[in-house]
């Protein structure tokens, strides 16, 4: 863990990104998320929450 105390924000990939656009899958694996119900610890950016947003439908925020 880095010592700048940096808001992280953890998400989980809930259904799976087959038959999903081939975009939203590309930004399913930028999240690092790979198998279904895998979890990601990212640092909480804007370009990570517009992320979030865009395949909001696929992850769930913890």
């Amino acid at each position: 863990m880095s010592t700048s105390a940096q808001p992280t924000v953890k998400v989980q990939l809930v259904r799976s990104p087959i038959g999903t656009k081939e975009s939203h899958r590309a930004t399913v694996r930028g999240l690092g998320l790979r198998k279904l119900n895998s979890v990601s610890e990212l640092q909480d950016t804007p370009a990570v929450r517009g992320m979030i947003n865009k395949i909001s439908y696929l992850v769930k925020v913890l």
